[in-house]
């Protein structure tokens, strides 16, 4: 399936796929309570603020922030009754400055809320910035970050039979997989290859060497790939 958008970035980090994550913290009797939700668009990131709204329904404050797209184009925060500029803006700025295993700055489609319940300690405004800065800074310390790659879809149909060892042999030697099809006559294995002439001439040899040249790669379209660091 080609991918269309007017994005220039070609790879950037997110939560990787799976249930919500949560962390607590307590900072001077208060409890923070982050919840990470990967976010592909701004419906999915206001869905997490509604689903909390509903489960922590006596918390007192439900603070949010999102980065979504892979050029980050749009960042939403919300202090939800804290004084202005002490949750919102600290949360979204804990995920523009998440520095990945990469090493890049480049965090996305990625919503975080932070449930509050008052312990009865006033913070401070520079306390109540520190605290929600910290709270999601230390849920993504712990959270499972991945890659998401744009990358170049390559089919390649092998027998039935065939399908699991070469599949096996493909990942064994580095390359990344994606779903594999299973049609009537043949099964339909999907290699994601960084769009580069040198990679591909690898990866053609290396299926060639695998099949005894009975298979071969067949270009098709550009998706976002999700990839383990």
């Amino acid at each position: 399936m080609e991918f269309e958008d007017d994005s220039r970035a070609t790879t950037y980090t997110t939560l990787a796929a799976g249930p919500d994550f949560r962390h607590e913290l307590e900072i001077r009797r208060s409890r923070f309570i982050t919840v990470l939700r990967r976010s592909p668009d701004e419906g999915a990131a206001r869905s997490l603020v509604a689903d909390l709204r509903r489960e922590f329904h006596d918390a007192r404050h439900h603070c949010s922030a999102f980065l979504i797209g892979p050029d980050r184009m749009v960042q939403r925060s919300s202090d939800d009754g804290e004084p202005s500029g002490t949750a919102g803006i600290p949360m979204l700025e804990a995920l523009i400055k998440r520095v990945s295993p990469a090493g890049a700055t480049d965090l996305s489609d990625v919503s975080a809320v932070v449930v509050r319940y008052f312990g009865g300690v006033l913070l401070g405004a520079g306390g109540l910035v520190r605290a929600y800065s910290e709270s999601v800074s230390a849920a993504l310390d712990l959270a499972p970050l991945i890659q998401r790659k744009r990358l170049r879809l390559c089919d390649v149909g092998v027998p039935h039979a065939d399908a699991g060892r070469l599949e096996n042999e493909l990942r064994s030697a580095g390359f990344v997989m994606a779903e594999t099809a299973y049609e009537a006559s043949q099964a339909v294995l999907r290699v994601a290859l960084e769009d580069e002439p040198e990679v591909f001439a690898d990866a053609d040899a290396r299926v060639a060497a695998l099949t005894a040249g009975t298979a071969a790669l067949a270009r098709q379209g550009t998706e976002w790939i999700d990839v383990p660091y």
